[in-house]
């Protein structure tokens, strides 16, 4: 959902890069809460939008101090990690606003990924984009160490 637009998408590219992360995410022993697509939402409070990335991560520690009723409907929290993987249907400024948005909402890590033009931006916690064309791979940072995404997938 685009602020009540429903888009429709090809999930097949979707459903590949959120299998590889979750499998990596599995091997590197970063055990949490992942969800892909639509299943965690992330409420912003300066404007009346609920926005659902293609792939978000918690950190674990976090994800456990919320009570179980939480933890049972869409979670009052924001992911330490986002991913959107643009469609063709996607709009650049929408997308780049759904991450300004959660960047504002407490995201770390986010990474806006455009098969289009082959561009990967990357938006971290009170720091500038970093726009990057043609990269070969993505580093989880800080927010999820050992973490590398190869995009040969992608692309």
């Amino acid at each position: 959902m685009i602020i009540g637009d429903r888009i429709k998408t090809s999930s097949l590219v979707y459903a590949r890069v959120a299998g590889v992360l979750y499998l990596i995410i599995i091997v590197c022993g970063l055990f949490s809460e992942m969800y892909v697509r639509s299943n965690l939402i992330i409420r912003d409070n300066a404007v009346t939008a609920e926005r659902s990335p293609d792939v978000s991560w918690i950190k674990l520690e976090r994800w456990n101090q919320l009570t179980l009723e939480q933890r049972e409907k869409f979670p009052p929290i924001a992911p330490n990690f986002v991913l959107e993987l643009m469609s063709p249907s996607d709009s650049l400024k929408n997308t780049q606003d759904k991450m300004e948005e959660y960047q504002a909402n407490g995201v770390k890590l986010g990474w806006l990924i455009d098969r289009k033009s082959h561009q990967v931006e990357i938006y971290r916690q009170g720091q500038a984009k970093e726009v990057l064309n043609e990269p070969k791979f993505l580093l989880g940072e800080d927010i999820l160490p050992e973490f590398i995404l190869n995009l040969a997938m992608v692309w």
